[in-house]
Order: structure tokens, then sequence, then C-alpha cells
């Protein structure tokens, strides 16, 4: 809880739904400065403060004494679409609801007034209150968007609180030049001197095999890596493959390497044995790697690492909680050209010819980069930007922020 006196406060919420209500009613008109107002809302929640730093514990806690305004004073209305879809041009007494959810966390601003048109200014809203909770910013309400909506205030209330003890755990001072990968966001940030230099979507652990939490140090780049399957996904994974197809190896050029370092012939091996064949099953180099053309490495027990992947359509899904654990990160090659600056003989350039040549070539890092994976669903911004994610690992204790992850897509509320 926060004592009264230690944060400024904001308008209430209860008295900018008032304001709203009382303004004048709009039609469905839709003009220049409108449409130019929607826009402004729709791309106001991008930052380039990290989660991780000096004030995120002083955002969060801003965040926590608007919700508990927002709460206190009944919370915002179940928005519930009718059949038709709800987008520009469309008049619905649903929309009027949506409008008043909207309003509430500021999502809407106040000049729009209260009506049933669905104009620009609620287009634009919407797209911002997707933004805010990790959703493509198209302004449809889909399935995925009608459910963070529909949410109780108490509890995001309880989400903020939640998220305000594990970001108290971090130190003020995380180095001037580090990495943070955000597993509920399902992104990864590259700050500097308290800035987000580089942002990148990522693929982080499925419910059933989770991205540990880390504190730890990056100390190496390997550019072409090789990869050796953790012996899970060979068990998992490779053995029931090699059942189904015995050529599977073969043709994502995987080798079988013995404890004397020789290679094994696929078809010596009884793959219908009880357990999998006590080898290590490495891949080469290549356009087909499991790792494509990076792997970070940095110190931790659990064999995870952040690294490139050839299944770049991965990154374009709504859920992107598909790995065994290890961190794929989008546009891998700006975070290494980033990591390896203070690394000398690393250039963007001699990366690019290295990777082209298709050498396993690893470099140590000059400096190591400090790296903190975190479990942050639910964060303030300096701006007053309250940010929400699923609760994708059910750590926040409310089956609620748990939403379904089976589905890539949203589709619309029909």
């Amino acid at each position: 809880m926060v004592g009264a006196g230690a944060l400024a406060a904001p308008a209430l919420a209860q008295s900018a739904i008032d304001s709203l209500i009382n303004a004048p009613r709009r039609g469905d008109w839709d003009d220049q400065f409108d449409a130019k107002a929607a826009s402004r809302t729709a791309t106001a929640v991008v930052s380039n403060t990290p989660i991780l730093g000096p004030q995120s514990v002083p955002s969060i806690q801003q965040a926590i004494w608007q919700y508990q305004q927002i709460a206190s004073a009944g919370g915002w209305p179940q928005v519930n679409p009718s059949q038709q879809r709800l987008q520009i041009g469309v008049t619905d007494p649903a929309v009027e609801s949506l409008r008043q959810r909207l309003a509430i966390t500021g999502d809407l601003p106040r000049e729009a007034g209260m009506s049933s048109a669905f104009d620009s200014y609620v287009d634009g809203a919407v797209k911002r209150f997707q933004a805010r909770h990790g959703l493509p910013a198209d302004g449809v309400i889909g399935e995925f968007t009608l459910k963070a909506m529909n949410i109780p205030a108490d509890v995001r209330l309880q989400q903020l609180n939640t998220n305000l003890i594990r970001l108290q755990t971090f130190p003020e001072d995380l180095g001037r030049r580090h990495v943070m990968v955000n597993i509920p966001a399902a992104y990864v940030e590259a700050v500097e001197d308290g800035s987000v230099a580089t942002r990148h979507a990522a693929v982080v652990g499925r419910i059933s095999r989770p991205t540990h939490l880390v504190n730890s140090k990056i100390y190496e780049v390997i550019l072409n890596p090789y990869w050796t399957a953790p012996r899970s996904i060979v068990e998992k994974d490779i053995v029931p493959l090699m059942r189904k197809d015995p050529t599977y190896l073969e043709k994502n050029a995987i080798r079988l390497i013995d404890g004397r370092g020789n290679e094994v012939a696929p078809e010596t091996v009884d793959w219908n044995a009880e357990k999998a064949p006590n080898f290590m099953f490495r891949q080469d180099p290549g356009k087909i790697n499991a790792m494509a053309s990076t792997k970070i490495n940095f110190h931790n027990k659990n064999g995870e690492y952040m690294h490139d992947t050839p299944q770049q359509g991965l990154f374009n899904k709504l859920m992107r909680f598909e790995s065994s654990g290890c961190v794929r990160v989008q546009n891998v090659r700006d975070l290494t050209t980033w990591l390896l600056r203070d690394t000398p003989g690393w250039p963007r350039q001699q990366m690019e010819q290295v990777i082209a040549s298709r050498v396993n070539t690893p470099i140590t890092l000059g400096v190591e980069v400090p790296v903190y994976f975190v479990y942050i669903s639910a964060w303030g911004m300096p701006d007053g930007v309250v940010q929400f994610r699923d609760d994708i690992y059910q750590l926040d204790g409310n089956a609620e922020l748990a939403l379904d992850t089976t589905s890539g897509t949203e589709q619309p509320v029909q």
C-alpha cells in the first residue's frame, strides 16, 4: 500500500467519466482533427524507458494508486458486443459501455464524448488499449481484446501489487549496459544509460517447458553455432520422430556422436528401445540449424541461452510461448552487434561475413553484459501508461489472468 501523500494523485476516474457523460453527444461524424487525435492515442504507449530501472517502483506505485481509485469507484462496465462487428461507422448500444470502459482507464480522450457511435476516437482508444496489453493494435474487438477488457479492476489491482513486490527485488543499478528478457511480454530490451537501445520480439518457453528466471552475465556470442539437442528434447521429440521417419536426422543435418567423439550411423541404433540412445545429437551449422546464425551464451544452470531461429514466422504470432526454455530473438543480429560493440574486431560487416561463411565461430565478449530474465506481467511508465500481460505461467495467483494461449491469432467477436 502507498501512503496518501507519497504520490501525486491523478484525476479521479469517476470525475473523468462524469465529464465525458456531460459532454456534448457526438454523432457519426469524423473529421481531420478526430482522426489525428485517435492516431496519437494509439502510439502514445511506445516508450524508451526500460521496464527495470530507478523509475520502475515509483511508476508501478502510481499505477496502483490509479487502479485503487478505479476499483473503489466500482471498476468498469463489462463490454458485450452484439453480433455485428464493431468498427468505424457502426452505431451500436454496446459502444456506449465500450466508451465508458476505455475512458475509465484513460484510453479514450475526454473530448471524445459519449455516444453509441464507433468513430475514430474509439478506434484509436481500442488500439491504445491493445498496445498496453501486448495485443496487435488493429482496433478489432477480438477474443483476446474482449477478455482483457473484461478482467475486473480489482483483479488488475492485485496483479499490479504482485508485480510491485517483484520489482522491489531488483537493485537500482543493473549495469550501464544490460539485457532484460521479460517472459510474460515475450520480448527483449537492450538497455544503455537508462534508455532502451533496441527492443526485440521473442519466443519463450511454453507452459510445460518454462523459461527460468535468470540473473547472470552474457559472456559469449557464437556465430554459425552447432546445436546440441538437450536430453529432454531427444527423449520427447527426436526419438518419436525417428520412429516415424528413420531419415529425420539426415534431413535435419543432425549427427550422432558417441562418448569418444566418433560419429555413429543412425541405422545402427534401435529407436524402439525403452530408453533413448546415450549419444550426443549435434546439428551442423547452416540455414536449417535450430539456432540459425547466432547463439548467445550466459552463465546459468539450466542450459538455456538466446538464439536466432530459422522459423521467423513465429515472431508474428500473438502467443509466442513455444520454445523448450531457450529464448529466440527477432532481429538477433542487431542485438549481437550491440553486444559486440566493445569487443575489438567485430563490427557488423565482419559479423555478417562470418555468418555467410557458415564456419562455427565462438566470440568471447570483451566486457561481459549483465542479463536478467524476469517475470513482470504488469508495470507502469513514468508518463502514466500502465501495461498488462497474460499470466502465462500462472504465477500471479488469479486464474482470470491466465488466458488461453492455444490460439496464435485473434479472431473478431462475431
